[in-house]
Order: C-alpha cells, then structure tokens, then sequence
C-alpha cells in the first residue's frame, strides 16, 4: 500500500458535471451575477467613502461587509467560470491551501462582522443617548480588526490541521473551488479532529453568533414598538429588516451546509449551497441594502444629482 501511494501536488476541479450546452448557459449567467456583485458593493462602497453623511460606524461596518463580499467573489468565481468553458482544471496543492484559508477568513470574519453590525443597531436603537460614547471610531476600529483577526486565525487552525494529512491520490475535488469538505474526503488518514474542530467551530461561529443577533433584534424589535414617532419607526424597521435579510441569508445557508444532515447527494448539495456564498449572497447584499436603506437610496440620488450638475455645468 505504501509503494502505491504518491504524493499530490495538484487537484483537479471537477466542477459542475453538466452538459456543454448547459455549461455556456451557466457562463453566461454566472458571469453577470460576478459583475453585479463587483457592481454593486463598489457602488456600496464608492457612496460610502464619497457620501459624509455616510461616515457613521454603521456604514463602517458595511463597508468591511461589502470588501468581504467582493473578496468571496474574486476568490472562488474566476476560476468556477474558467472551468465553465474548460472543465476538469487543475489547481496546485498550494493554490488550493490557499484558496480555503481565504474563503474561511471570508466567511468567519462575514459572520463575527454581521454580529458587530446588530450589536451596533442594538445601541443605536435601546440606547440612543449612549450611541457616540459606546460605539466610537476606536472601538468600530477594535472591533472590525477583532473579526479579521478572528477569522483569519481560525481559518488558519483549519487549514494547518488540512496540512497535517495525506492526500495520496484520488486528486479530483467534486466541487468547482477548494470547499473544505470536499478537499477533507481525499485525504487517506482519519479526519476525525478536522471534522470535531469544523463542529466545534460551527457551533461557536455560526451557532452562537446566530443566537446573538436573534436576542439584539428581539430586543430591538420591543425598542422600535415603544418608539412614538412614525417616521423613526419606520426607519428603524427600513434599516434592521435589511439587517435581518443578510444574516438570514447568510446564516441560513452556512448550518444546512455546515451542521444539517447530508442528502443522499451531498456533493451536489454543497455546490448549489456554496454559490450563496461566494456570488448569491455577495450579489444580493448590496441590492437590500440600497433598495431598503433610505439613507442609501438618498447617498445614490445625491451622487447621480451631483455627476448630472457637473457634466451641466
């Protein structure tokens, strides 16, 4: 068994197993999906920076969401497109170490910045008075470095714990990127500590976070029903429903992937669920924030009013 046994250096994509035809449709839609999600959390961003009345903690912390989401993309669909039009492409052990610690940090820094952004509602709605003293610029900026560090570590911890195993061969990953599961069943050793830890960390990372923003909302949403006002309320309301359109999204996806039982299908499974990752997710984020945001929407028609007077002028 020993002697048979070779070292890989690379992977093969098998990516999705469709016909050619399909495989162009696929192209063609998934490309314009990749440039509405570019698109739009440049849009998101671009308004931000440009847009004073943006420069809010709340509006920092979407724009982290939106680098994050842009990152998702960049990182998993030039390649799924490439092997679209040239299926069955080979990736190096090293890209493919790569490609998984990136879209880990991605996704656990997604995750601790989505608990960030309702704590920040939470504050700003129960307790407005408070606001600027609990959620000043240096604590968003501990905050925001706390996730990325966060989720670059732990993703660090996976794949260190990838590196430990031995990949003898098969070399083909049923997946158009490097997803951690799917590079986990070609090891030929026992992965039993790679799939307690991917628990363990769902559980802390997904779990936990969830039932933090669950409680933030709940006691948001008692808040926005004392609020006497009608126009506060419905801006509170415009705002957190947003909020909640993300995270349930986003977490959604992440525990049927991650902690439901398997189909009798997994691999395909967990391709389907990855597109909401790396180009559904990232695409829709910027459409609810600025189709449900006033202040957005107000950010957006300023900048086209502002470009209208110059190109006038």
């Amino acid at each position: 068994m020993e002697k048979n046994q070779t070292m890989v250096t690379e992977f093969i994509l098998l990516g999705f197993c469709l016909g050619p035809r399909i495989h162009i449709i696929l192209f063609g839609l998934f490309s314009l999906f990749y440039a509405f999600t570019l698109l739009g959390n440049g849009l998101i961003l671009g308004l931000i920076w440009l847009d004073s009345r943006l420069h809010t903690p709340m509006y920092f912390f979407l724009s982290h969401l939106a680098i994050v989401d842009i990152a998702y993309a960049c990182n998993t669909v030039p390649r799924m497109l490439v092997n679209l039009l040239k299926p069955d492409q080979s990736i190096s052990f090293a890209g493919c170490m790569t490609q998984t610690f990136l879209f880990l940090t991605f996704a656990l820094t997604e995750c601790l910045l989505l608990v960030v952004m309702s704590y920040d509602r939470y504050v700003a709605i129960c307790h407005p008075l408070r606001y600027s003293v609990i959620m000043s610029w240096t604590g968003c900026i501990i905050l925001v470095v706390t996730s990325w560090a966060c989720g670059s570590l732990l993703a660090l911890v996976h794949v260190v714990l990838i590196l430990r195993l031995p990949f003898c061969g098969p070399h083909e990953i049923n997946h158009f990127f490097c997803e951690i599961l799917s590079v986990l069943k070609l090891a030929c050793a026992d992965t039993w500590l790679n799939q307690v830890v991917i628990f363990v960390a769902c559980v802390f990372i997904l779990v936990g976070p969830l039932c933090l923003v669950l409680v933030s909302y709940t006691r948001i949403l008692f808040a926005i029903l004392r609020i006497q006002s009608g126009e506060g309320r419905r801006k509170a309301f415009s705002t957190c429903s947003s909020h909640l359109c993300v995270v349930g999204l986003f977490f959604g996806s992440a525990i049927v992937m991650y902690m439901a039982p398997k189909s009798r299908r997994p691999e395909e499974q967990q391709k389907i669920l990855s597109l909401f990752y790396s180009l559904f997710n990232p695409m829709l984020n910027p459409m609810i924030y600025s189709l449900r945001n006033a202040d957005v929407r107000s950010a957006l028609k300023r900048a086209m009013c502002k470009e209208s007077h110059s190109q006038l002028e």
